[in-house]
């Protein structure tokens, strides 16, 4: 009796490392994707700054030449704003899909736990 309850416990702690191992795994996979999704956050930011600069520079030229070099830096300055919107959208989608916790592990820890209770069911 005393063999076989040392086994079962040896089981469990096995188990129950394994389950911590994959609580890791998962966190480390989740972490992952946040930080792909702060990258899109940071692009957007970057191309943000271009879009105000060269809304700067556009606003310099067109007053200075009234048509010609300012119309040029507006161009510029609509390519660099759709970026931006492009690149937060993705970065928000992406944000929006990390899971803040390993759901997987956590399903099974519950079996786990409710077949520790009731080993024999």
């Amino acid at each position: 009796m005393g063999e076989l309850l040392s086994r079962v416990t040896k089981d469990l702690q096995t188990l129950f490392r394994q389950e911590v191992e994959l609580a890791k795994a998962e966190i480390g996979q989740e972490a992952t994707k946040a930080g792909k999704a702060a990258g899109m956050y940071g692009g957007a930011g970057v191309a943000g700054h271009m879009t105000l600069l060269f809304l700067s520079l556009a606003a310099v030229l067109g007053l200075a030449n009234v048509m010609d070099g300012g119309w040029a830096a507006l161009i510029v300055t609509a390519v660099w704003a759709v970026v931006a919107a492009v690149l937060y959208q993705r970065g928000r989608a992406r944000m929006r899909a990390v899971s803040p916790k390993p759901e997987q592990t956590v399903e099974t820890m519950k079996e786990n736990a409710e077949w520790a209770r009731h080993p024999t069911g």
